[in-house]
C-alpha cells in the first residue's frame, strides 16, 4: 500500500507516522468487517479513497468552527456563548507575547491576576468585591468550601437541581464539606421553613437558580430580598447561585424573569455566583461578587489556585466586561445579547436577503422557504421562554431530511440545524450574516 499513488503523494506532504496511522486504521476497519463475515472491497481504488478520508480526518483539527442553525442561543454542545469580535484585540495583545498578568506596573512588583476584572465586576454589579474562577461550579465549590465546611447550608428542596453533565447541587455541597439541610417541599418553600431550620450549626442560607427547568402551578419560593433580610437577622451570609448571570435588564425586548446580578446585590444578598459564558456572553468563567468580608477568605484559600483562570480567559473576560460599560455597545457587539434581542421582523428581512443571494446558484431540485418558528435562549436560562423566529426550511427532491442534515454536518464548515414537522430547518436567529457563505457551501453539498 505504501507504493500506491495516493499514499506516495500523501507521504510527500505529511509526516510518515501520520500516513502510516491512517493506513493502519483503514486496514483495521477492513479486518473487523471481514471477521464479522461482511463483504469488504479490498481493491486499490476503494482502499485509497478510505485512506484519503482517514488522513483528512487525522490532519483536521478536532475542535472546529460550526454554524449554529439550531436556534439555541447559548448552545452548551456548540461552545455556549460566542465571543464578540471586539474582544480580539485583548486576546492578540496577551496571547502572542508577555503581559501584565501578575505584574504591577506602578510598583514594579508582583501583581494580582484577579485585579484585571475585579474592578469592572464591582462597577457593573454594585458589589463591594469580586473574584473569578474557571466556571460557576467551581465558584460555588470555592464559596461553600470557604464559608460552610462542617456547617449546614440551608437550601429549598425545590432548588436541589441537576444540570448538564450530571452536576448536582447536593453533590457539590458534599464535596465542599458543607452539610446539606433541606427545607420546604418540592414545589413550595416559605421563609418560615428557612427560619425554622436555623441553628448554631448553620453556616449560610443558599438559593439556587433552577437552571433549565421551571415549576408552574401551585408553587411558592422565597424572594432573594426576604432571604437576605433573614440572613442579616441571624448574622448568616446569604448566597445566590444565579446560574447564567445576567448583567443587563432585557425586559424591553420581551425577555423577563431573570434578575440581574446587580439586583441581587441591591436586595442585600451577600454573595452571588454566576457564569461568564452564558447570558454575560463572555468566555467560560465562574464569577463571585459580594461583600469583602466573604470574598477575602476565598482569595486566601488554597483551592483558588487550582481553580484560577489563565491569561487568555482573563483577557477575553475583561474585553467582554468593558463592552458593558456602555449598554448600547454591549447590545450591538455581544453576540448573545444581539441574538436574544433581534426581532422576528428583522430576521425575516435577513432571510429574504439570503434567499436573493443563493437562489440563482441553487442546484436543481432544492427548494428554500422562510417559515415562522421558535428559538430557545438555552444555557439554563429562561427555561419557559420561546422567542418568535424565522426558519430557513430546506428540501431536496429525493432526499430525506435526515440525509440533508447529515450533508450539512459534513460540509467544509459544518452547519448544525434541526428537523421538525418532517423538515430540515435552520434558525436564522443564531446564524450571523457573515456566516451566509457557509450556508451556500453547505447547500452545494446537496447537488
Amino acid at each position: 500500500m505504501l507504493l500506491w499513488p495516493a499514499v506516495t503523494a500523501a507521504l510527500r506532504e505529511h509526516p510518515r507516522p501520520v500516513v502510516l496511522a491512517a493506513l493502519r486504521l483503514v486496514l483495521a476497519v477492513a479486518r473487523k468487517g471481514l471477521l464479522r463475515g461482511e463483504v469488504v472491497p479490498l481493491d486499490e481504488d476503494t482502499l485509497s479513497h478510505r485512506f484519503r478520508s482517514a488522513l483528512d480526518a487525522a490532519i483536521s483539527p478536532s475542535l472546529r468552527k460550526v454554524v449554529n442553525g439550531a436556534g439555541i442561543v447559548i448552545h452548551t454542545n456548540l461552545g455556549r456563548a460566542p465571543l464578540s469580535r471586539a474582544v480580539a484585540p485583548f486576546l492578540d495583545d496577551v496571547a502572542y507575547g508577555y503581559s501584565t498578568l501578575e505584574y504591577d506596573l506602578a510598583t514594579g512588583e508582583r501583581g494580582d491576576r484577579l485585579e484585571h476584572v475585579a474592578g469592572l465586576l464591582c462597577r457593573l454589579t454594585g458589589a463591594e468585591a469580586a473574584l473569578v474562577v474557571n466556571n460557576n461550579a467551581a465558584a460555588l465549590l470555592l464559596a461553600l468550601t470557604t464559608l460552610c465546611t462542617g456547617r449546614e447550608g440551608i437550601v429549598s428542596r425545590g432548588e436541589l437541581v441537576e444540570i448538564g453533565g450530571a452536576f448536582r447541587i447536593p453533590d457539590i455541597m458534599g464535596q465542599s464539606g458543607a452539610i446539606l439541610r433541606e427545607v420546604g417541599s418540592t414545589n413550595r418553600t416559605h421563609l418560615r421553613d428557612y427560619e425554622g431550620a436555623i441553628s448554631p450549626a448553620t453556616g449560610l442560607l443558599l438559593k439556587v437558580h433552577p437552571s433549565n427547568f421551571a415549576m408552574v402551578g401551585f408553587t411558592a419560593e422565597v424572594a432573594p430580598a426576604d432571604l437576605a433580610s433573614l440572613g442579616k437577622k441571624y448574622a448568616l451570609p446569604t448566597m445566590v447561585d444565579a446560574g447564567s448571570g445576567c448583567l443587563m435588564d432585557l425586559t424591553r425586548f420581551g425577555i423577563s424573569g431573570e434578575p440581574t446580578v446587580g439586583e441581587f446585590i441591591r436586595w442585600g444578598v451577600d454573595l452571588v455566583t454566576f457564569s461568564g459564558d452564558k447570558l454575560l456572553g463572555g468566555p467560560q468563567a465562574g464569577i463571585i461578587v459580594g461583600g469583602e468580608e466573604f470574598l477575602r477568605p476565598m482569595r486566601n484559600h488554597p483551592l483558588l489556585r487550582a481553580l484560577r483562570l489563565d491569561k487568555l480567559t482573563l483577557a477575553a473576560l475583561e474585553g467582554t466586561l468593558r463592552l458593558y460599560l456602555d449598554q448600547r455597545q454591549a447590545l450591538a457587539e455581544i453576540p448573545v445579547l444581539r441574538m436574544l434581542s433581534v426581532s422576528a421582523a428583522e430576521l425575516r428581512s435577513r432571510g429574504r436577503k439570503l434567499l436573493r443571494r443563493v437562489r440563482k446558484s441553487l442546484p436543481v431540485g432544492i427548494s428554500l422557504e422562510l417559515t415562522d418558528g421558535l428559538s430557545s435562549p438555552g444555557g439554563g436560562s429562561y427555561p419557559l421562554l420561546a422567542l418568535p423566529t424565522i426558519l430557513l426550511t430546506i428540501s431536496r427532491d429525493g432526499m430525506s431530511p435526515q440525509e440533508i442534515q447529515m450533508r450539512f454536518r459534513n460540509a467544509p464548515v459544518p452547519v448544525i440545524g434541526r428537523i421538525s414537522s418532517g423538515r430540515f430547518s435552520l434558525d436564522l436567529r443564531t446564524v450571523a450574516e457573515e456566516e451566509f457563505s457557509y450556508l451556500v457551501s453547505a447547500l452545494r453539498t446537496l447537488d
